[in-house]
């Protein structure tokens, strides 16, 4: 059996989540669309890794992948779903290609679901969701993927009924630093100052901060159709 599934384990918090699962002796499989990216990852978590690393390469935008994924790795304690596609999401909805919108909504929402279709009798544990602050607090040039993000709570709590006793739930972090934020094409340095700046924590939260929500979620067996903020306030201020 596969300790842990990170789909999306290529880069940014599903590689830090893999590194810390690692630290803790389990066998993790990464999975990601980019077979140079999951070679990369995975030579560098060979380096110090004390469980066992896999690839898998699957666009969790297509089902066929998605089934195919789970036939590969059978039987799988925790799935997590770091995975996004956010280019061209930014900015106005006016200046927003419908093709970009889908390509949010086929990996944050559909892609979420149909890991919960395709998981359904292969997972034990658990099924955990990346969502994020802007589900929240929408600055008006993120509504597609606000809306993506937001859908995300619901689709939880129905998994969370459909398939018990498995848990399935959210981890909704804050301002990050992610590759993610190259996709956006703003000055990331300024406005993680200003951020840091508003925000209670002080500052901009980090991928290992990420990583240890998530572990916490895995190993608590009583947290089920939940959100966990990992935000830094952000959603006070």
């Amino acid at each position: 059996m596969t300790d842990a599934l990170i789909i999306g384990g290529g880069s940014g918090m599903g590689l830090a989540l893999a590194r810390t699962l690692l630290a803790e002796h389990m066998d993790v499989t990464i999975v990601g669309r980019s077979a140079d990216r999951l070679a990369a990852a995975r030579a560098e978590l060979e380096t110090a890794a004390e469980g066992r690393v896999g690839t898998v390469r699957a666009d969790i935008g297509r089902e066929e992948d998605v089934a195919g994924l789970f036939d590969r790795v059978g039987p799988v304690e925790h799935v997590v779903v770091t995975a996004a596609d956010v280019t061209g999401a930014y900015g106005p909805s006016t200046g927003v290609a419908s093709s970009a919108a889908r390509a949010v909504l086929d990996t944050k929402l559909l892609g979420a679901w149909l890991v919960g279709k395709h998981a359904a009798g292969r997972v034990t544990g658990s099924i955990t969701y990346t969502s994020g602050i802007n589900a929240y607090r929408p600055n008006g040039s993120n509504t597609i993927v606000a809306a993506a993000n937001g859908a995300l709570t619901s689709l939880a709590s129905g998994l969370a009924v459909e398939l018990a006793p498995v848990r399935v739930n959210v981890v909704s972090p804050g301002w990050v630093d992610t590759p993610v934020w190259d996709q956006i094409g703003m000055d990331k340095q300024a406005a993680f100052t200003d951020m840091a700046g508003r925000l209670p924590a002080g500052r901009i939260g980090t991928v290992d901060d990420i990583a240890q929500a998530f572990l916490s979620v895995l190993r608590n067996g009583f947290v089920t159709g939940t959100v966990l903020h990992v935000d830094g306030g952000h959603r006070l201020v």
